[in-house]
């Protein structure tokens, strides 16, 4: 390596001569290295060059030079280059980056006056055409500082150079795993000016010409500073170490006043980690039963399965995991959750406006991403209690580049069953278990690729005779790719399945066996662009095949009297384009702008069955029944679906949101149950069921106080819905090849406040949530037998007007805990009936009005102690404790209310999930 000391060619001065006493160089060269051309040149002239190997590594030189003067072949070489160079009189050619070698010194350098060479009389020539240019030199003494600091230049140094400022950009990321960071603040140090990264962890900062100081912090990052020797415009990226200080109770949030921040209305994030110490039943961790602590999430009662948002069905909810939908999300009656939270690294909820990217259900989006493993070493985590067993490990395959990550649950007794106030579940039986891996993997700086498969089954007997089982199967891949700085892409592909299946055996001659799946395929791609500073587009297209198998029932045995029947399948088509943009106004305004186009197509092979205009749907108003083949449209509906969102920063920790948010739904399950059921069946939209329609307008304001201590928020609703599904009276949904002639579609509509309030740092923390919310819907036809309450508004069987939630934590040291929960929930409606009468000797009953009246209030308190192993970072694996008390109160809060006439007389019964207090102990292990 030639290596030279620059600071004796700068004592030389005067030198300078016409470009005639410089050789003639010729060179045709193509994408050559930068040592083959100089070896090129050293052979065609007596000057030898001096560098630095590391300056010119990577750099390739195309030229096409004929009998050209040195110094001008030498601006042509390295005119893409960031290299300099200086002529010497002994020839000798000083290569330099960036930087340039001056033979004097700036007239006043010294603040004296000096005769002028006459270098510097043709410079104050030059100058009387253009203007003056002074070098910049590098003050050679150390910055004191505390913050680690590195010096640089940028650009390259020009002596023809006229502009006085430069802009710098580039990207700060995280080093540890590459990923951006969102308001990193860089600010030069001397001065109150700078800016902030935006979501992509990019910034753009116009300097001086010459050397500025930069300073470059975040919040959970170490600091760092550059000092900057700045000629020109160029790129500076830079990446942050976390920084985890032990000064008593430190929180580390690189996510400080999200909620303030962030345009979108209505999301809610749940914190996985944390969730361990919240006391539930049986000790098991669930991610959703802790969402439905949040405001404006319910559900229907102890032990139901899915969730109510905003007034929303149950169905209404799109439930994802790395991409994939998750038909029916809970294990055990809706005890337990079927996301395995070991293996979980983020929930989101978007229950209010919901990003165009997503699409094909009305209520609301909870999109949950599975962890990446470990790629340094192996790691877990697992779990036992009364009830159920957990265990997690992450598995390096290539160091830093990928890993994969397994869980796994399962149920080992039915001794739950046994405790519960029904006699009937007293003598069931019920088992589960799910299994989830994924692989990511890091192919290069611009392509990941995830893959996800998980797959859950449930088995349970709730009579002697029958016993139910369903599955959720799910299969997705993830691949992204980085196209450059501004532009990234994503493609998805999920094939999701659900089935449940009913065997009955008795001692008579009815045994069989009934099967149902729906199977959905979803291919999208979306890309994500950085148009601007103040334009962020995120675009793309989704298509979604749904297969649905209705069903069918075939006899077991040769004795059985069954008929076999099978329900013909079902086939739709989603298509949809969607596009949002994300517009900066100010500092203080965002809007987010977005539409989503869907296309349905209900597919053949499949009839389509006609009915009379103006007349109710059933078997004495059936016209004529037209047959369709493979893949015929039977049915097409075009939606044009708008999402707005805007957030006003009324101050740095006060902001007001609003929204406005119309959804489309083509599948719809059908059930008379008061909550979801696993042998729910679901139907596609046909030319006589038409799509669900929402509109939701949202009205929120946000206020953190300045210590980051409290995070309060206070956000409104109001919904309305349009064909909306209910049931018929009596209605029968399994095997129903006439599903339409079971159910009517009307309208509704929902409004609320929420109100929440969490407490972050301290002893003591926690939240505390409050919904005040309705929900109605409204049957109403010229007919009778398509009409509820005459057509009036009557609430939902899961609207429950008060919702109030306390959830605390008080750390008494760093390993003991209390945790404690109360809940109150207005108790939801029910039909009841309020008389009898006879007809030709036979009795009836006479029902209220649907859902006219309401079962108790339900209110439970849950406690816990929570002991954490000892925090010594060389141990083999760290521990944590558990031990609680679910319905403390011993409350017997209705599940169900049912009425049974016997001996004439009508008696209404009530059914309990849990009506005593019920302890637990499980033991927890992280490796």
């Amino acid at each position: 390596m030639k290596i030279i000391c620059l600071c004796v060619f700068l004592l030389c001065s005067g030198f300078a001569t016409a470009q005639e006493n410089f050789p003639k160089v010729s060179l045709q060269v193509t994408e050559k290295s930068i040592p083959e051309v100089i070896t090129m040149l050293e052979d065609q002239t007596s000057y030898t060059f001096y560098y630095i190997d590391s300056w010119i590594q990577e750099e390739k030189i195309t030229a096409n030079i004929t009998n050209t003067f040195l110094p001008e072949a030498l601006d042509a070489i390295f005119s893409n280059t960031s290299l300099n160079y200086y002529l010497s009189p002994d020839k000798k050619v000083i290569l330099t980056k960036n930087t340039l070698i001056y033979d004097s010194l700036p007239e006043g350098f010294f603040n004296d006056e000096q005769e002028k060479t006459t270098v510097q009389k043709e410079a104050d020539d030059t100058s009387n055409k253009q203007s003056n240019f002074n070098p910049v030199f590098l003050n050679a003494s150390p910055i004191s500082t505390t913050i680690e600091t590195t010096t640089i230049s940028i650009g390259k140094a020009r002596k023809d150079a006229l502009q006085k400022t430069a802009t710098i950009s580039g990207y700060i990321k995280d080093k540890k795993n590459n990923t951006p960071i969102e308001d990193v603040s860089i600010k030069l140090s001397d001065k109150n000016y700078g800016t902030t990264t935006n979501e992509q962890g990019y910034f753009e900062l116009t300097l001086p010409i010459g050397l500025n100081s930069l300073v470059i912090k975040s919040l959970g990052y170490a600091p760092k500073k550059y000092n900057v020797l700045l000629y020109n415009d160029g790129q500076l990226s830079v990446f942050l170490k976390e920084q985890v200080e032990n000064l008593g109770e430190v929180v580390i949030n690189t996510n400080k006043d999200k909620n303030i921040k962030t345009e979108i209305t209505g999301t809610v994030d749940v914190d996985v980690k944390k969730i361990k110490n919240i006391p539930l039943v049986l000790g098991e961790r669930d991610i959703f039963k802790v969402a439905a602590t949040l405001p404006g999430i319910t559900t229907a009662g102890e032990g139901s399965s899915g969730f109510n948002i905003r007034g929303g069905k149950t169905d209404q909810n799109l439930i994802l995991l790395d991409g994939g939908v998750l038909y029916n999300p809970v294990h055990f009656f809706g005890i337990f959750s079927a996301i395995n939270p070991f293996t979980t690294s983020k929930v989101t909820i978007y229950k209010g406006n919901i990003p165009s990217e997503f699409g094909g259900r009305l209520s609301s989006v909870i999109d949950i991403e599975t962890k990446n493993g470990n790629t340094k070493k192996l790691s877990g985590e697992a779990s036992i209690g009364p009830v159920t067993g957990n265990v997690s490990i992450e598995i390096p395959i290539s160091k830093e580049k990928s890993s994969v990550v397994i869980g796994a649950r399962s149920t080992y007794s039915d001794w739950i069953l046994k405790a519960l106030d029904n006699e009937e579940l007293k003598n069931s039986t019920a088992n589960y278990y799910d299994i989830v891996a994924k692989y990511h993997s890091k192919i290069n700086e611009d392509n990941t690729l995830e893959a996800t498969a998980y797959h859950s089954k449930d088995k349970f007997s709730i009579t002697s005779d029958s016993i139910f089982g369903y599955t959720n199967s799910m299969a997705s891949v993830n691949w992204t790719h980085t196209f450059n700085e501004k532009i990234k892409g994503k493609l998805l592909v999920s094939n999701s399945q659900y089935a449940f299946s009913i065997d009955f055996d008795q001692t008579g001659n009815r045994d069989f066996s009934l099967g149902y799946k729906n199977n959905e395929t979803h291919l999208k791609y979306i890309l994500k662009h950085d148009f601007s500073n103040n334009h962020f587009l995120t675009y793309g297209v989704s298509e979604k095949l749904y297969v649905i198998n209705p069903g069918k029932i075939k006899p077991v045995g040769t004795e059985s009297l069954i008929t076999p029947v099978t329900i013909d399948k079902e086939r739709g088509l989603e298509s949809a384009l969607f596009i949002s943009d994300k517009i900066t106004v100010n500092k203080k305004l965002i809007l987010n702008l977005g539409l989503r186009v869907s296309n349905y197509l209900a597919l053949g092979a499949g009839q389509e069955r006609i009915y009379a205009t103006g007349l109710p749907k059933n078997e004495n108003t059936l016209v004529a029944v037209k047959q369709y083949d493979a893949n015929e449209v039977i049915q097409s509906y075009l939606n044009p679906e708008v999402r707005i969102s805007t957030r006003y920063l009324l101050k740095n920790n006060l902001s007001i949101k609003a929204g406005f948010n119309t959804t489309a739904q083509y599948i719809h399950a059908l059930s008379n149950n008061t909550t979801a059921s696993p042998t729910d069946t679901w139907k596609l939209s046909d030319s006589n069921i038409k799509p669900q329609k929402a509109t939701q307008y949202a009205l929120g304001i946000y206020k953190n106080d300045t210590e980051g201590m409290y995070e309060l928020s206070l956000e409104g609703f109001y919904k309305r819905f349009k064909d909306v599904l209910d049931y018929k009276t009596g209605s029968q949904f399994l095997l129903n090849e006439t599903l339409e002639t079971e159910v009517i579609q009307g309208v509704g509509k929902s409004y609320g406040i929420e109100f929440l309030i969490k407490k972050l740092k301290g002893r003591l923390n926690g939240w505390v949530s409050y919904t005040y919310s309705r929900a109605f819907f409204k049957m109403d036809s010229p007919f009778a037998e398509e009409t509820i309450n005459n057509g009036a508004y009557f609430p939902a069987n899961f609207d429950k007007p008060h919702n109030l939630n306390f959830i605390t934590n008080f750390k008494i040291t760093e390993r003991f805990s209390f945790s404690g929960n109360f809940i109150y929930q207005t108790g939801r409606p029910v039909t009841v009936p309020i008389g009898n009468f006879t007809i030709n000797n036979s009795e009836f009953v006479l029902y209220s009005d649907r859902n006219a009246f309401r079962i108790p209030d339900y209110y439970r308190l849950d406690l816990s102690f929570n002991i954490e192993g000892t925090h010594k970072i060389k141990k083999l694996a760290h521990s944590f404790w558990n031990i609680s008390v679910y319905n403390v109160l011993g409350r017997n809060n209705p599940y169900s209310v049912f009425f049974v006439t016997e001996n004439g007389e009508v008696k209404a019964y009530q059914s309990a999930i849990f009506a005593i207090p019920v302890p637990t102990i499980s033991y927890n292990l992280k490796f």
